[in-house]
């Protein structure tokens, strides 16, 4: 489906999306390159944020040169391959995202709530180990619904009501069986989302619980700006993802579920970057020395 209809917005929209794209992988991979050049970076917290950006810049590159292609060849035909290769990829790098904002919501947890104790807990192995689960926790997403939409016989001609290959649009769709369908939404809905969700919530509220018994306002606000960004992009991320599934199946306005999956598609990898950058001065100081380095 495509975002509009009108032929005459076909080229600001190609400019629009060419230019979130740039924007979003050039923001991505400078996060990566400070991290990578600071040596006081080296540090769980930035291991895993470097680690999202990658995520994001992947996430964005499955949907965004696609939908480009599209708009500027005025063709919205995919192919049986390419768009279980889209689903497939959107799901791993997706899912990764949720599992790394859980991952850095734990290690939010032990920095605020077990200071003296942090380095021991979060060390490398474990860190690597985290994110290995995280890897593995997403390949096995991606199979299960693999698994279930290689059993749908009826692909031909077959509309979908978003502008990418959505999951949840190919397990609506008529020729699925809708116990079937059921049970890959609940297993997953359970197993992943809430485990997630539980861990982010579970987390905040130890974090704000010890943030609490800070005695000055001055140590509560040094605590809670360590994870302020890490939140807003919890709230964003979760909160179109949780409004996308919602609306696939209580609306049947096929738009609103299309502009929902565009802000934790696009829009959400965009802004990580300027949250983590504008409200971290440990970024902000890696950038300014690579930008002198550079010069």
């Amino acid at each position: 489906m495509s975002l509009s209809e009108n032929v005459e917005l076909q080229p600001f929209l190609l400019v629009l999306f060419l230019s979130f794209y740039m924007v979003t992988v050039l923001g991505n991979l400078l996060i990566i390159l400070a991290v990578c050049s600071d040596f006081h970076l080296h540090t769980p917290m930035y291991f895993f944020l470097s680690n999202l950006s990658w995520s994001d810049i992947c996430l964005i590159s499955t949907i965004v040169p696609r939908m480009i292609w599209d708009i500027g060849t005025q063709s919205r035909v995919i192919s049986y391959v390419s768009c279980l290769t889209q689903m497939s990829m959107f799901i791993v790098f997706g899912c990764m995202d949720s599992m790394l904002l859980t991952v850095m919501a734990y290690d939010r947890f032990v920095a605020i709530c077990h200071p003296l104790h942090y380095k021991i807990i979060m060390n490398p192995n474990l860190c690597a180990f985290l994110l290995l689960a995280s890897v593995l926790a997403s390949l096995v997403d991606s199979q299960v619904h693999n698994l279930i939409v290689l059993q749908f016989t009826y692909f031909n001609d077959m509309e979908i009501s978003n502008f990418f290959c959505d999951p949840s649009q190919l397990l609506n769709h008529n020729c699925s069986e809708m116990f079937t369908k059921n049970i890959v939404i609940h297993f997953i809905g359970v197993f992943f989302g809430l485990f997630s969700t539980t861990g982010i919530i579970f987390s905040y509220y130890k974090i704000i619980s010890s943030i609490l018994r800070i005695p000055t306002k001055d140590g509560k606000y040094k605590a809670f700006s360590t994870c302020g960004s890490h939140l807003s992009v919890v709230c964003l991320f979760y909160g179109t993802s949780i409004g996308v599934y919602i609306g696939s199946t209580a609306s049947n306005s096929p738009k609103n579920c299309a502009i929902a999956s565009l802000m934790y598609t696009v829009v959400t990898p965009m802004l990580n970057p300027f949250i983590y950058s504008l409200r971290n001065r440990d970024i902000k100081t890696a950038l300014w020395q690579l930008q002198r380095r550079a010069m």
